[in-house]
């Protein structure tokens, strides 16, 4: 089992982390919706044709990950919120060991 923790900022500034034991080898997508982790909306279902599963990687997690490809940039140019650098689809992360620990931000709103 791995632990994945995802953090959302609610509307009066108070920080919520979530964390999710789950197996590797799924997409970080699946780990969010199995858990029942609001803000992560997944639409499409990990098809890569929406962009509601957006989340922010933390450091030094992001660094880890294989680079975006043109498909997963071509969505995130349509995120309900503007991308950062550390901008990814969660159903383009497949958790690995190594990803243990992994933090991520979710953002205020996928639509």
């Amino acid at each position: 089992m791995i632990t994945v923790h995802f953090v959302s900022i609610a509307s009066d500034g108070a920080r919520h982390e979530t964390s999710v034991q789950t197996l590797p080898g799924q997409s970080l997508m699946d780990a969010a919706s199995d858990a029942g982790i609001d803000g992560i909306a997944a639409d499409c279902g990990g098809l890569l044709t929406c962009a509601t599963c957006h989340v922010m990687v933390c450091a030094p997690w992001f660094g880890q990950l294989p680079p975006v490809s043109s498909d997963e940039q071509a969505m995130l140019d349509f995120t309900a919120i503007q991308q950062t650098e550390s901008s990814r689809l969660s159903c383009q992360i497949q958790l690995t060991e190594e990803l243990d620990g992994m933090t991520v931000k979710l953002p205020a709103t996928q639509y």
